[in-house]
């Protein structure tokens, strides 16, 4: 196990909770070094945490900690399907969409969840290009979703 690895389970994450893709699409897209993660929403094993519109429902603390789930089960599927989270070179871009009551716009501090995942796993190399979403609803009536673009070291054999 890498030191990215170690670095995700020291924080709650274990490993062996992979995500399966709740319709018809693929977890992971390469081309070439790139890595385009589909949308995660905050699946712990087959259960979904933190559902309904911030903060009316969730608390934004809440969204944040399930902000941060949904970047560590791409983390979790890179590592399942992939390899070694050592093969990845950097975040490029992380876009994150919240489930928003009327009027709430701190989106953007709902998303710093997953941010701070990314530097924490990853240090520099998961610094990132970000877009913080308010949307209307989203799959299953989850509080927040997050999608990656990740760039490996090599192109992969």
């Amino acid at each position: 196990m890498g030191i990215r690895e170690e670095r995700l389970e020291k924080l709650g994450y274990s490993l062996d909770n992979t995500v399966k893709p709740a319709a018809m699409y693929d977890l992971l897209a390469v081309d070439g070094r790139t890595i385009y993660a589909s949308g995660s929403i905050p699946f712990e094993g087959t259960k979904l945490v933190g559902t309904g519109k911030i903060p009316t429902d969730v608390s934004v603390e809440e969204a944040q900690i399930a902000a941060a789930l949904c970047a560590a089960n791409i983390f979790r599927t890179v590592r399942s399907q992939i390899g070694e989270l050592a093969l990845i070179e950097r975040v490029i871009r992380l876009t994150g969409f919240v489930n928003s009551a009327e009027g709430f716009t701190d989106q953007h501090i709902v998303i710093n969840g997953a941010s701070q995942l990314c530097t924490n796993i990853f240090r520099d190399s998961g610094k990132h290009a970000r877009s913080a979403v308010g949307v209307y609803q989203l799959p299953l009536n989850a509080s927040v979703e997050v999608e990656m673009i990740l760039k490996l070291k090599q192109d992969l054999e």
